[in-house]
Formats: C-alpha cells, structure tokens, sequence
C-alpha cells in the first residue's frame, strides 16, 4: 500500500518517507489504515481519536482531514488517499497492490 504503520514509535511512513504529523493527524490516519476501504463516521473518528475531548464538533474532523491530505499529497503527488462519503464520513482508499 505504501503506508509502514509504526504504532510503537506513533508515526506512519508513505513512500518511504515518515510524515510529519501532529499527534491528532497520527490517530487519524492509523484509524483510518487499520479500517482501509471502509467509510468510518465522523462521530467513530471523534470517539476514537479525540476520545475524552470528543465534545468538538464535526468540524474539527474535517479540518484534520484536509491537513492530512495535504501531507499525503505531499509525499505522493498526484494521488487522492483518502475519500469524503457526504453525510457519512470518510474512507482510505489504498492502490491495488
């Protein structure tokens, strides 16, 4: 896929290259990794990555979603990782390998 989940070390590499992501981007992707090609609620995502803080809204996940995607595209030009599912949430759609 491209992805190195290091959960121990908390980081996640595409491409060969660590990414460089804040902690909240981190739980994020590796949700969204250990889920690839399903779509996971928002409401999941906040529960899971924001756990206690969960009292944010739904914004903040999409705010997260579009950092992250900028850092993918970063360190893949090119490619679309993850997708938006309107009124349901969002999925990580890998390359075939």
């Amino acid at each position: 896929s491209g992805f190195v989940l290091d959960a121990a070390g908390q980081r996640i590499a595409l491409a060969g290259r660590w990414l460089a992501l804040t902690r909240l981007e981190y739980g994020l992707l590796a949700e969204l990794l250990q889920s690839a090609g399903r779509i996971l609620p928002r409401e999941r995502l906040l529960a899971r990555v924001w756990g206690e803080q969960a009292d944010t809204g739904d914004r903040t996940v999409d705010t997260h979603v579009k950092t992250l995607r900028a850092k993918l595209r970063e360190a893949q030009p090119g490619r679309e990782y993850i997708v938006t599912h309107r009124g349901l949430g969002y999925s990580l759609q890998l390359p075939p390998d």
